[in-house]
């Protein structure tokens, strides 16, 4: 059991039987020596976000969250196929819904984590930045500063991003993936 001043950023909790982590705190003492965490939470099954105040009063359980390596495999109508890592008969489904934006930086054979709760996979985890391959981009305009000279370009996942203009189709860009930017073009 966590007290409520142990509740900080990164830590992994259980909420109504959910598994949650904390993205921000920020600890406020009161008059008469009340103290309560103020936090900002978020389900890692579903990925909403809430905002939940804690008391000198209360305690919270810390989630144990398994994590288990797969890669990407396809993806379906509204589903992503996965399987583990080194066991290609051990496949798995998320829904789009589950994954929310995570789909629009996989390729096949991307590396990830899934994330176990209570034995079952509940989510995943992709790394921050990933190389993309740039499959579409419109010819660089030059004279053009008032926009600081990037354009829109498409990469191989579908994602439209912004990059410079000396980036061209085919080449390789890496992307934050937590972001969405690009963060710089990758000599292959």
């Amino acid at each position: 059991m966590l007290k409520h001043t142990e509740i900080k950023k990164g830590k992994l909790i259980i909420l109504d039987n959910e598994p949650y982590e904390v993205i921000l705190h920020s600890h406020k003492v009161k008059g008469r020596g009340n103290s309560v965490m103020q936090t900002r939470l978020k389900n890692i099954k579903t990925s909403r976000v809430l905002q939940k105040s804690f008391h000198s009063s209360e305690d919270v359980e810390e989630a144990e969250i398994e994590k288990l390596k797969a890669r990407f495999v396809y993806a379906n109508r509204d589903k992503c196929v996965f399987h583990k890592e080194g066991d290609p008969s051990y496949r798995f489904a998320l829904t789009d819904e589950q994954i929310e934006q995570k789909q629009e930086y996989l390729t096949g054979n991307t590396p990830v984590t899934a994330l176990l709760f209570k034995n079952h996979i509940i989510n995943i985890s992709i790394p921050i930045k990933m190389n993309l391959k740039v499959k579409e981009a419109p010819p660089g305009v030059k004279g053009n500063s008032a926009e600081g000279g990037t354009k829109i370009v498409t990469l191989e996942t579908g994602k439209d991003i912004n990059v410079p203009l000396f980036i061209e189709a085919g080449d390789v860009v890496e992307v934050n993936t937590e972001t969405g930017e690009y963060v710089r073009r990758v000599k292959e």
